[in-house]
């Protein structure tokens, strides 16, 4: 993970962190620094260990072996002051279906101490956030699942935490729901409030967070920003396509004359290409205006985090065997 400026204080600084359960591994050697108001997200599979390092850091449980802190406050040693930062929602609405939303906030803001009048302002304050004034008298089993993962966040905001963790929020909701709940976490990250995310949602690592990480068999595979990783399964390619195939074969010189190596399909009258750097493509289109070529589309493709999240997969976990031992003959 990458250094923070020497103004910039970490929300969270992980060193070295493992969990096991008797003989089996959740987590080694994790290290992490995330910064405040960022979204980091924690990718990988089921089993992974994604969940157990949210709950260490979390203190739903005790790492065995390494350090965690999360605002300043040592995991193991101050869980208390930790959990006074934090506000964590799982892949399960936890609010009383049988209160309004109304009630739910106000309960919630009471059960953290707040009087009756800055209770109930809170929870106003929150259901215009949310978007659930019209609905905030209603009881919550009434509410879709979309209501319910909106008011579920509210209840975890309702102590201004400086820290969030969501695990796997999105799972079982419907695009439009999904799309309204990135929404809300850009808006607490702007905000200033830290988010770590679990997820295996690769479109919502892309479009959430400032870093990911990648998790494998209780290991960091890889991490960094989202152009960080896609960098790492190769450049940008753009494809060509010309009304004729003259025009496709004449191109083909001129995508070589500016440092490219194109590849060409006569029937489809494309030329396809390995893009180092952006800045090509204005000198490309340079070129092929420079002889008139008759060019009926151009299109850019970037490496998605699918392709990087199946590259480490396939080196994680499809490595061939190691060869079979072979005893040495001391006759």
């Amino acid at each position: 993970m990458r250094k923070l400026g020497k103004m910039e204080r970490a929300r969270i600084d992980v060193t070295g962190l493992g969990k096991t359960y008797g003989p089996v591994t959740a987590l080694t050697g994790v290290d992490l620094t995330v910064a405040a108001g960022s979204v980091l997200a924690v990718l990988g599979h089921n089993g992974a260990g994604k969940t157990t390092l949210v709950d260490i850091l979390a203190t739903r449980t005790r790492p065995s072996t390494g350090k965690a802190s999360v605002c300043g406050y040592d995991v193991a040693t101050h869980g208390h002051e930790v959990r006074r930062r934090i506000a964590l929602t799982g892949q399960f609405a936890s609010v009383d279906e049988t209160l309004s939303a109304r009630g739910n906030l106000v309960l919630f803001a009471r059960l953290l101490g707040a009087p009756a009048r800055a209770a109930k302002a809170r929870a106003e304050e929150l259901l215009e956030v949310f978007g659930l004034t019209e609905a905030a008298d209603r009881p919550a089993l009434t509410y879709s699942g979309g209501m319910r993962r909106r008011l579920d966040l509210a209840a975890c905001l309702v102590g201004s935490p400086e820290v969030l963790f969501l695990d796997e929020p999105t799972t079982g909701l419907d695009p439009v729901s999904r799309t309204g709940l990135w929404a809300t976490v850009r808006h607490l990250a702007r905000s200033g409030t830290t988010v770590v995310l679990t997820t295996q949602y690769l479109e919502e690592a892309d479009r959430l967070a400032d870093r990911i990480v990648v998790l494998a068999a209780g290991a960091v595979v890889a991490g960094g920003t989202p152009a960080e990783l896609k960098a790492r399964v190769g450049a940008r390619t753009t494809t060509v396509t010309f009304r004729d195939e003259w025009s496709a074969r004449w191109a083909v010189e001129e995508f070589q004359r500016i440092g490219l190596a194109p590849t060409l399909d006569p029937d489809a009258y494309t030329v396809t290409a390995a893009l180092p750097d952006a800045g090509v493509i204005l000198a490309l289109l340079r070129a092929l205006d420079r002889y008139g070529l008759d060019l009926a589309d151009l299109t850019v493709t970037e490496p998605t985090l699918d392709e990087v999240y199946l590259s480490l997969h396939r080196a994680k976990w499809q490595q061939p065997p190691a060869p079979a031992a072979v005893e040495r003959d001391t006759a």
